[in-house]
């Protein structure tokens, strides 16, 4: 069966235990399916980027789906009618990650990855930092 990750946001004035209630019936969904859930993940309370349907905060859950298209497809039809879901993205992934998500793991574990480069060297970007050369300004009309 092909693997998922599916981030599902829900409205910011229900209760932790309403939103591990929804958690569960989409579990139970994808279990009907004929799929499992690998992994469960409450990211939390989090501040939205922009407001979505008048809310400015959302409950973040990620799951990892090991499951037929079609149990897929029936959980994002009932995530699509449900009320409390402000949004949701489901992604088809080669491999599910094992361990905690980039999100649940502390800040200085992620720091020690090294994955992202050397970001203490400069380069020959000068003393700008990454704004650029400087332009001249010319006086006159030319």
């Amino acid at each position: 069966m092909p693997f998922y990750e599916c981030t599902f946001i829900a409205r910011q004035d229900i209760a932790g235990p309403q939103v591990d209630a929804l958690a569960d019936a989409f579990t139970a969904i994808i279990g009907e399916g004929g799929g499992q859930v690998t992994k469960r993940e409450y990211w939390g309370l989090r501040n939205l980027t922009y407001r979505m349907k008048k809310n400015r905060k959302g409950h973040y859950v990620l799951f990892n789906l090991d499951a037929p298209p079609a149990a897929v497809k029936e959980m994002e039809r009932q995530m699509s009618i449900n009320e409390d879901i402000l949004r949701y993205l489901t992604v088809r992934v080669d491999a599910l990650e094992e361990g905690p998500s980039a999100m649940m793991q502390s800040r200085s574990q992620r720091d020690e990855r090294g994955d992202r480069g050397d970001r203490g060297d400069r380069g020959d970007r000068g003393d700008r930092g990454d704004r650029g050369p400087r332009r001249e300004r010319r006086e006159g009309g030319e």
